[in-house]
């Protein structure tokens, strides 16, 4: 240890003297590198994180002798079941949402006894998860996420000699299912090896989607701020600004022109402008969530004033980006700013107890693997996330779409929703890491401990009322995650739930067939109401909530009057949009 530069620092125990190596950064970025070769094999989960969560739930096991004798009786009573199903008597169903064994071939032997046996095996290890109150509740989730990923390796479903869809097909195309499954795989890792569609897509953005007219009024180092061009003589007085997530791209609410919810609201007689968000690169790691406030919401704010002068704004956030509006107004209150009349949460989370499955990703082992990730790239990499959201819905985004795909030789027909779905986003580092930790990891912002501007925020100081969507079968914010914002601002909340889920429940636009919702308000004085009695006392319509939405904003609003000049900068959709 010669010629090394060393500290000593004495133990006040033992008066000893010992000796401190300083922090050698070089050897950490080589784990950095390292950590980062092994996200590309894990889709960016920590290998460490997912044995912590075994070896609670296997060494709890271990020492519970009495649990493991009840859990060998189940397994004999599944196994007397499994005989009955051989014996041709049905003695399971799939749960509601599980679509893999509709078909009616399934139902015909042998194919019954598989598929109920298979559904026996996995009722028998979610009892085998349960690690019950030993098992961290974290840890105990990872282990039963993880068994329902292998087992859904062995399903009947997904092994094409055992697949009675699979064995019809290929006897009624005479095999030419299979070079057409071979087909479509080639073309699938040919666009992802290189990064280009084999053919012109359908769906473009500025050719059919994000169609709606407008013009780029602002721009800074990371947003564009579209001004949409009025198609009403008249328009309400206080303008509307949409902050879109900036995990996804702004037009998810500018699809095709008949599925607009921007379109629909310039129709409706509002000045409308929407954030675009930069696709930031390496260069941009610093960014912190607090550059996203101010350089988001507040720069479009001001950029807004210039425009339509002093009149207040409808805020409208979208998922992370009605978080981050939330925060802002928060914050403006704080700051004795009123520049806001009311605020629209869409799928948007204030509190994150019951974040959904995507709890299953949030751990300190796994964010600390994650922040060595992004320290090596800069940035969180669209492929990496959208690896983790179709794990949690393996079923209908990687398995059922295999199938169709590799076994049965057909491809899904392109829609605007999936164009959209396939134009992934970065995340820079900093933010990325802060808004995990800060909301998803400690809860800051529901607890008071979030900090805007060197200065904590509270919800609780927001007065303007709300308008709060949630969707049925949303599991990336799911409804009752939403809800909670009933807890953490006394004032004015109309809640909507609606059909469908995260993107679908959003985009539903009047006329979509099957679409319902319910509809309740709580006043400032009303008392708290739970979620479960919400929904058996919230009125319930069919349709879009959309026009429900521009009800209420009417009636929030001055009288219409002649429509703000429009900028005169570079057409819609701008250029951030486009950035790959």
């Amino acid at each position: 240890m010669d010629g090394l530069d060393r500290q000593t620092l004495r133990d006040p125990e033992t008066t000893a003297v010992r000796a401190v190596m300083p922090p050698q950064p070089a050897l950490r970025d080589l784990d950095r590198f390292f950590h980062a070769g092994e996200a590309r094999l894990t889709s960016g989960l920590s290998p460490v994180g997912l044995w912590l969560a075994y070896a609670d739930w296997a060494l709890n096991l271990a020492n519970a002798p009495f649990r493991r004798a009840e859990l060998a009786g189940t397994a004999m009573r599944q196994g007397r079941r499994m005989l009955e199903a051989a014996a041709g008597q049905h003695v399971v169903d799939p749960q509601a949402k599980d679509h893999r064994f509709r078909d009616l071939a399934w139902q015909q032997p042998p194919y019954a006894f598989l598929h109920q046996a298979f559904l026996l095996l996995e009722e028998w290890w979610a009892e085998a998860s349960d690690g019950g109150n030993a098992v961290g509740r974290h840890n105990a989730q990872v282990v039963s996420f993880g068994i329902r990923q292998w087992l859904d390796i062995f399903s009947p479903s997904n092994l094409p000699w055992l697949n009675p869809e699979v064995m019809a097909e290929t006897v009624k195309t005479g095999g030419g299912n299979i070079p057409a499954g071979l087909a479509n795989l080639f073309e699938d890792l040919r666009q992802k090896t290189t990064g280009k569609p084999t053919h012109k897509p359908i769906y473009a953005v500025g050719d059919t989607l994000a169609v709606t007219p407008g013009k780029v009024v602002f721009r800074n180092e990371l947003i564009e701020l579209i001004q949409y061009t009025p198609t009403t003589e008249t328009v309400r007085p206080e303008p509307i600004l949409i902050v879109p997530a900036w995990i996804m791209k702004y037009y998810i609410l500018d699809l095709s022109p008949h599925n607009s919810l921007i379109r629909f609201l310039v129709g409706q007689g509002y000045t409308v402008f929407a954030i675009s968000w930069r696709n930031p690169g390496s260069d941009q790691r610093d960014l912190s969530m607090d550059d996203y406030r101010t350089m988001g919401p507040m720069a479009a704010l001001d950029a807004i004033g210039s425009i339509c002068g002093s009149m207040p704004v409808h805020g409208c956030g979208y998922c992370l980006g009605g978080t981050l509006l939330s925060i802002t107004a928060a914050a403006m209150v704080r700051d004795s700013d009123d520049r806001l009349a009311s605020l629209s949460l869409l799928a948007a989370q204030t509190d994150f107890t019951e974040a959904g499955e995507l709890q299953l990703f949030i751990s300190d082992s796994q964010l600390a693997f994650l922040d060595d990730v992004m320290a090596q790239q800069g940035t969180l990499d669209s492929a990496q996330m959208a690896g983790a959201f179709q794990m949690l819905r393996s079923n209908d985004l990687v398995w059922s779409q295999a199938i169709k795909s590799y076994m049965l030789g057909r491809h899904d027909e392109s829609s605007d929703l999936m164009a959209w779905n396939a134009d992934g986003t970065r995340m820079p580092a900093r933010m990325h890491s802060e808004y995990l930790r800060r909301l998803f990891l400690n809860n800051e912002l529901a607890e008071g401990r979030f900090f805007a501007g060197g200065k904590p925020v509270s919800l609780t100081d927001i007065r303007v009322p709300f308008f709060v969507i949630g969707t049925e079968t949303d599991h990336i914010a799911p409804w009752r995650s939403v809800y909670k914002i009933h807890l953490l601002n006394p004032g004015e909340i109309t809640f909507v739930l609606t059909s469908g889920g995260h993107n679908a429940g959003i985009v539903s636009e009047p006329g979509h067939a099957h679409r319902s919702f319910r509809l309740g308000s709580h006043a400032a004085c009303d008392h708290y109401v739970d979620p479960d009695e919400w929904t058996t006392t919230a009125e319930r319509r069919d349709g879009s909530w959309w026009p429900v939405w521009t009800e209420w904003l009417d009636h929030r609003s001055g009288l219409a009057q002649q429509p703000p000049a429009l900028g005169d900068g570079p057409d819609a959709p701008g250029s951030y949009v486009l950035e790959k």
